[in-house]
């Protein structure tokens, strides 16, 4: 079974039992919306839809370049910022130019020896140069999946307008294990790098225009009335912030009452001092 096959479905079992849901958020990607997306990829694998034909055939796999593109596309409409959409069309034409420059200068000659297989150097460069430049997980998944597809493009109209006598499927064949390795390579660097730095400045960046709450102190217990800090406020749980009213022991409540019930009593009294003298004059 092919290397992109495997890691497909490998990524399917772990959205189907939830270990991939933090990504999966990170990414904006509900489990429906992935399971869906690797489901189309892996059963468009097997359709090419011809696009020229001649002595130069060129056709578009449906699973290896139409559903990445249409993934790629979605997430672009997912970014927070135009900064990050700007950014991750960049790292995609970036890594293309890298995977290019790499297979000009890189002669793999199918009878010599050969060090690493091409699909495996090829989506190995496009993952790293996509996460370097993308940096977010969205943005590194999209440039190293993009810029390999953005290459097999160029290779299929690089063939088609020097006649020759081949016939090239945009995304399919190997390019297909290239595309899904590179977007995993991608993807994996990001999450990897991006928890590393997350745990090492104690805690997720708060994200612009999102709130993030921190419970930058303690929280000493969980009872009604407890003290909790949070953001540097300190409130009492349940209740409204303000000065909260004095507390008095058992012996000074009883003093406490036990005046007003004296003054009470002299109020009401019409024996007294004041309302004696009164009847007197």
């Amino acid at each position: 079974m092919p290397a992109g096959m495997i890691l497909l479905l490998g990524a399917a079992a772990l959205v189907y039992f939830g270990a991939a849901q933090r990504i999966l958020d990170r990414m904006r990607l509900t489990d429906s919306q992935a399971l869906l997306f690797i489901g189309v990829m892996i059963g468009g694998s097997f359709i090419n839809i011809p696009l020229f034909r001649g002595d130069t055939e060129v056709s578009v796999n449906v699973g290896g370049a139409l559903v990445p593109l249409a993934l790629c596309i979605y997430l672009l409409t997912r970014a927070d910022t135009t900064r990050e959409w700007v950014r991750a069309l960049v790292a995609a034409v970036i890594t293309a130019g890298v995977v290019l420059g790499v297979a000009q200068l890189t002669d793999f000659d199918p009878t010599g020896p050969t060090i690493i297989d091409p699909m495996w150097l090829f989506s190995i460069i496009a993952g790293v140069v996509g996460y370097l430049a993308g940096r977010s997980r969205r943005s590194a998944f999209i440039a190293g999946t993009l810029g390999i597809i953005l290459t097999d493009v160029i290779h299929a109209i690089r063939s088609y307008a020097a006649g020759l006598p081949t016939t090239t499927a945009i995304g399919g064949a190997g390019i297909f294990d290239t595309i899904v390795i590179a977007g995993f390579i991608a993807v994996a660097l990001a999450e990897l790098v991006g928890e590393t730095r997350e745990r090492l400045q104690g805690g997720p960046e708060a994200q612009e225009g999102q709130e993030a709450l921190y419970n930058e102190e303690f929280v000493e217990n969980q009872q009604p009335g407890s003290k909790i800090m949070v953001k540097n406020v300190s409130k009492l749980e349940g209740e409204d912030t303000g000065p909260a009213e004095p507390q008095l022991s058992e012996a000074e409540r009883d003093l406490y009452l036990q005046g007003i019930h004296t003054k009470s009593t002299e109020e009401g009294n019409p024996d007294s001092d004041g309302n004696g003298k009164e009847g007197q004059d």
